[in-house]
């Protein structure tokens, strides 16, 4: 089957689809490009088909190349065959196609390749294929006795022999594959503490005797038991049935019985052979299939969070809490720019509570601070009672939120941090990345590596390639989702959009540096190494609020610009009806546009005209506008406070595998366990819930000696 009637099948799509998803991607068109402005030529296929679609498209073409060599390396030997042929072209993995080449595959000296030097083979061909009786075999084996081969004796012989049968049975697929099947059912995994930690309380205790069906094993109890076993905690096992498969061999290789000679042999293919190499291949097998789903998870948690609500606009103060070295202070602007910053000492030691209220105070009336923004970090409760009983004392009303400060401290040593704020230390960097998180969490976490981020399960543990793969995948949709202000944009931000490279990123930020704020799209064509391709695939994610063109400021492609004026003339309208008080009539015209005849009339795609319409409705529209917002608070709990019962509203901060960590105010998340989410069956918690839902959940169980709170949704 052709790769692309493959796809198709495989995606539920048709194969023009497939083929000219093919075709854009083979042509350098990036996802979030296609997914937005082809959706004709792909039949609005959107990013997520894509992206898995283009996975795929890999794989098949690895497979097609890996085929080709195969076939091409047995012709090579003189061992082809038209049904061997046939076999490997219908080969659906590479799995199979290594099977089917396990065989020709020139091999490292072994048993058999030694036996057969000996010039066993013919006992062996006595013993496998011809089903010779034990009294025959050990007649024969006589006439194998060459001390110059260092065939001592019969014995020697036979088991020389039985060598080459071993491999020989190791060697076929059809065995192989049987064997695979039936173990990936039935096989089980078990699990020891090892001698050192027998006496020890680890995280993998419910681990240290420990037995379950690897067909129903859950994602994250692999890993755990993968993790334990790295770090020599734990023995892991697999179960493989070394009799019943024994006898399920002979049976196939000779149904009417055979010698013990071959009987033995086959057991010894299947014990030192068959099942060392499956076991390691279905170990393997579980470990990329539970690293993709804790990779996958991974992603949707991630951009969630980058899609996280902002608040814009506010003037808003960053505070990293600490004890000795006190607490970094960070005031912000509307727009993000620094103001202000210092340190304070209200904690321990210190405990300097009046004199760092005075100072706070006055940094919060004079440059009018509307929130602050706490770490969850370190000294963050006693930060937090701070501040809630200081902000009373405001001349205006101030809330706080505490944010998730993971990676701040990462991205403050960081050359980048270095870059942005040369002119202050590494510890105020972070009050600056704290607060930026409020503002804008998009424009602030893009500058850290996801996987500090903490919205994550085992990452430090799965395949690092593929996990960046995801993540940039993520970051790259979440960021051209929501469109980047060309004038504002950092590094950082820009080289996520859609074309746009880390060289070109830092070109546009010269070119706006040295000729000031860009006024309008085409200007970009102008910057160092951004061409027509690179132009084609970024100016509609790029936006322009001041520009020359209300158009510059919404995610209509420039490609559509002529029709989107030819639309807006039809209905008798101008640019300037798409701002200010004319928006609301604006609307009301739109809304009543025939899309199917306006589109013919103008020479576009019916999906194309519909994504204009929804632009014009909103020039400048932020997608992450319509997302909850973080609580809000004035005032301070603890765990203390909590009691079995209460019924409190909390926003998830990361969903795993498990369950859903939901933070209710008290800086130590509670647990929903997954069979606490809802009354009905769900096979992962992002079916019901995602990073940044507020939620109402209800406390079942405190145990404040372990900080650990367990909370329902029923």
């Amino acid at each position: 089957m052709k790769i692309t009637e493959q796809l198709a099948k495989e995606f539920s799509i048709q194969p023009e689809q497939a083929q000219a998803a093919i075709k854009l991607i083979d042509e350098g068109n990036t996802i979030p490009f296609i997914a937005r402005y082809r959706k004709e030529v792909t039949g609005n296929l959107d990013d997520a088909v894509l992206r898995e679609l283009n996975t795929r498209l890999a794989y098949l073409r690895k497979l097609d190349k890996r085929r080709e060599e195969v076939i091409a390396a047995i012709t090579e030997r003189g061992k082809m065959t038209p049904k061997l042929e046939k076999a490997i072209i219908a080969a659906k993995t590479l799995t199979e196609v290594e099977d089917l080449y396990l065989p020709y595959k020139q091999k490292k000296r072994t048993r058999a390749t030694i036996a057969r030097e000996k010039g066993l083979e013919p006992l062996a061909e006595l013993m496998f294929n011809k089903r010779a009786e034990d009294s025959v075999l050990e007649k024969s084996a006589a006439e194998y006795v060459n001390p110059e081969k260092e065939v001592a004796n019969e014995k020697e012989a036979l088991a020389g022999a039985m060598d080459i049968v071993a491999e020989e049975v190791s060697d076929d697929a059809a065995a192989r594959k049987a064997v695979r099947n039936f173990l990936a059912k039935r096989s089980l995994l078990t699990t020891h503490v090892t001698p050192d930690f027998a006496e020890a309380d680890t995280e993998f205790t419910n681990y240290y005797d420990y037995t379950e069906p690897i067909s129903k094993m859950a994602d994250h109890r692999i890993l755990a038991v993968n993790r334990g076993e790295k770090k020599k905690v734990l023995t892991v096992k697999l179960e493989g049935f070394p009799d019943a498969m024994t006898k399920g061999l002979v049976k196939h290789y000779a149904p009417k019985g055979c010698s013990h000679y071959l009987n033995d042999a086959i057991a010894d293919s299947y014990k030192r052979l068959i099942f060392p190499s499956v076991e390691r291949e279905l170990r393997a097998g579980l470990k990329e299939r539970a690293e993709a789903s804790a990779i996958r998870n991974f992603g949707i948690n991630l951009k969630k969070l980058l899609m996280t609500r902002p608040f814009k606009n506010k003037v808003t103060m960053g505070f990293d809490p600490a004890y000795r070295t006190g607490c970094k202070i960070a005031v912000l602007d509307g727009m993000g720019t620094v103001l202000e910053t210092t340190t304070v000492y209200p904690t321990m030691p210190h405990n300097q509570v009046e004199k760092s209220e005075a100072i706070l105070l006055d940094m919060i009336d004079r440059l009018h601070v509307e929130l602050i923004a706490i770490g969850n970090g370190t000294a963050s409760r006693e930060s937090e009672q701070f501040v809630a009983n200081m902000i009373k004392k405001a001349g205006h009303h101030v809330d706080y939120v505490i944010v998730n400060e993971a990676g701040a401290s990462v991205y403050s040593a960081s050359d980048l941090g270095t870059e942005e704020y040369p002119e202050l230390n590494v510890s105020l960097r972070g009050a600056v990345s704290i607060g930026g998180r409020l503002q804008d969490p998009l424009a602030e976490l893009v500058k850290i590596d996801p996987k500090h981020l903490g919205v994550g399960q085992y990452q430090h543990d799965v395949n690092q390639k593929a996990l960046e793969t995801v993540l940039d995948a993520t970051v790259e949709d979440a960021v051209n989702n929501v469109g980047v202000n060309v004038n504002r944009a950092s590094v950082s931000l820009l080289k996520h959009v859609s074309g746009v490279s880390q060289s070109i990123a830092k070109n546009i930020i010269t070119y706006r540096e040295d000729n000031g704020p860009f006024t309008e799209r085409k200007q970009l064509l102008k910057v160092k190494g951004l061409g027509n391709k690179a132009y084609e695939q970024c100016a509609g994610f790029l936006r322009i609020p001041d520009g020359v063109s209300v158009l510059d400021n919404t995610g209509v492609h420039p490609e559509s610009y002529e029709a989107t004026k030819a639309l807006l003339q039809k209905l008798g309208l101008t640019e300037e009806d798409l701002v200010g008080e004319r928006l609301k009539k604006t609307v009301d015209i739109l809304n009543q546009v025939n899309v199917k005849e306006t589109a013919l009339e103008l020479g576009i795609g019916e999906l194309t005209l519909r994504d204009i319409i929804t632009e014009l409705k909103k020039p400048g529209r932020d997608p992450r506008d319509e997302a909850p917002a973080p609580v809000l608070k004035s005032d301070v709990m603890t765990i203390d406070d909590l009691e079995p019962g209460m019924t409190l509203s909390g926003t998830v901060r990361n969903v795993i595998d498990f369950g859903a960590f939901v933070d209710i105010g008290v800086h130590e998340d509670g647990l929903v366990h997954i069979s606490e989410i809802t009354n009905r069956y769900i096979k992962h918690p992002s079916e019901v819930l995602s990073v940044g839902d507020i939620v109402d959940v209800r406390v079942l169980a405190v145990d404040k000696k372990r900080q650990r709170i367990s909370l329902t949704m029923k």
